[in-house]
């Protein structure tokens, strides 16, 4: 098995810890923003979001200090196009999900026959992410529109 280059680890795990916490953030935010018949269930959803982002940042912070390294304080960038209607919220996050999942792939390139745990970890992340965006895509989709959601 390869060595594992920890300052790239790091600096990869400390991208997600910032995407994450980016994450909590913006559906905290969203959820404030929900008004309408719709708002419990819709509400309910983005703060789930909002709780499963801080357990990524939380996992990925683990990592981070289990290498011997500092976790980032820093935040990730935050989308906000000021429209906020559900569909611009779920057309941001399915933007930011994608950048998330990116930042998996490539700490999975990184780590690749480097560290089975951590390998393991990222591909279960993007796992993760990528049911994510399969939800946010069906929920961007009219009713019966069977083909995949792309802005228009």
């Amino acid at each position: 098995m390869a060595e594992l280059d920890k300052a790239q680890t790091v600096a990869a795990l400390n991208r997600i810890l910032e995407a994450e916490l980016a994450g909590v953030v913006r559906y905290t935010h969203y959820s404030f923003l929900v008004f309408g018949f719709g708002r419990i269930p819709i509400v309910s959803w983005l703060n789930a979001q909002a709780d499963e982002s801080l357990m990524h940042a939380r996992a990925a912070g683990e990592w981070i200090t289990a290498l011997g390294a500092y976790p980032s304080l820093a935040i990730g960038p935050l989308l906000d196009s000021h429209q906020h209607d559900i569909g611009a919220m779920l057309r941001e996050s399915l933007e930011s999900e994608r950048a998330a999942l990116n930042l998996y792939r490539d700490l999975l390139k990184l780590v690749a026959d480097r560290s089975v745990a951590l390998e393991e970890y990222a591909r279960d992340m993007i796992r993760i992410e990528e049911t994510h965006l399969a939800e946010v895509d069906k929920m961007l989709r009219k009713p019966g529109d069977l083909q995949a959601y792309s802005p228009r």
